[in-house]
């Protein structure tokens, strides 16, 4: 892979950004999901930065972006979609969006909102909101359990993902390296995601987008109910809430060719 740059603060919104490959390179910007940061895509950019310009985006909260405050707490799901908006216009040219979990979910709204600021879409399993407006308890007190257990750099946690799941001592290591980067405020007070609304938003997209999910996962939208001909949803046997990790080949044998013609015009 190319060589990292150093993390830069957006100067507009002020969220870490950071860099792989050569600027002059077509761009693609990613995004994590809850309690992941920019360094949760190690295989993904040692693939994709030496033809790629590859930007990955801390969300408020993750990584080393800035931590919430009360007003952006209050109203946390626009919070992160305008801090992406930004983020997309401070680029020099709309990117591939290539997104996960909650960054899909914001990334899906940003996307919608903005059409002009996102050449395509790129979706992985995106969070599904409920419409409720406080975070469940039992979801707090999992993600509260599941952080602590990362508080020695989470040694028993990475062992049980080695024995558990196939995924490469990169991506573990790395998935383990973010969890102590986390905004525990966010946890316990703004995980709610907003409308509920996931299909209306998806017809509402006007840009190419691929959007894959597990067959028998619990947030993919229903096939019949996605109407809008920019979208491709496929949904993947074998694999759970991290496509990307659990099935890396037949994630990149779909998503990579959906890259390269969006940037070479065929996609549309």
């Amino acid at each position: 892979a190319r060589a990292r740059s150093s993390p830069t603060l957006d100067e507009v919104t002020m969220l870490a950004l950071h860099g792989w490959g050569a600027p002059a390179d077509p761009p693609l910007l990613l995004v994590h999901g809850l309690t992941e940061s920019a360094a949760a895509w190690p295989d993904a950019v040692a693939g994709w930065s030496s033809r790629y310009h590859v930007l990955a985006v801390d969300l408020r909260g993750h990584g080393v972006s800035p931590r919430w405050d009360d007003n952006s707490l209050a109203r946390a799901p626009q919070t992160i979609q305008e801090d992406l908006e930004r983020v997309l216009l401070s680029l020099p040219e709309p990117p591939v969006v290539v997104a996960h979990s909650l960054g899909g979910l914001m990334s899906l709204r940003a996307g919608a909102a903005r059409p002009d600021l996102v050449r395509a879409l790129v979706l992985e399993d995106v969070a599904r909101p409920t419409g409720h407006w406080a975070p469940a308890p039992w979801f707090v007190e999992h993600q509260e359990r599941f952080l602590n257990a990362f508080a020695d750099g989470g040694t028993a946690e990475r062992e049980r993902m080695r024995r558990e799941t196939s995924w490469t001592e990169s991506e573990i290591e790395a998935w383990a390296a973010c969890k102590r980067q986390v905004d525990r405020r966010y946890i316990r007070e703004g995980t709610y995601l907003g409308e509920a609304d996931l299909v209306s938003a998806i017809n509402r997209l006007r840009t190419p987008t691929l959007y894959l999910a597990p067959r028998r996962g619990e947030m993919a939208p229903d096939p019949s109910e996605v109407s809008n001909p920019l979208v491709r949803l496929v949904l993947l046997d074998g694999v759970g809430h991290c496509v990307r990790r659990d099935a890396p080949e037949a994630y990149h044998g779909l998503v990579d060719p959906f890259i390269e013609e969006v940037f070479a015009g065929t996609s549309r």
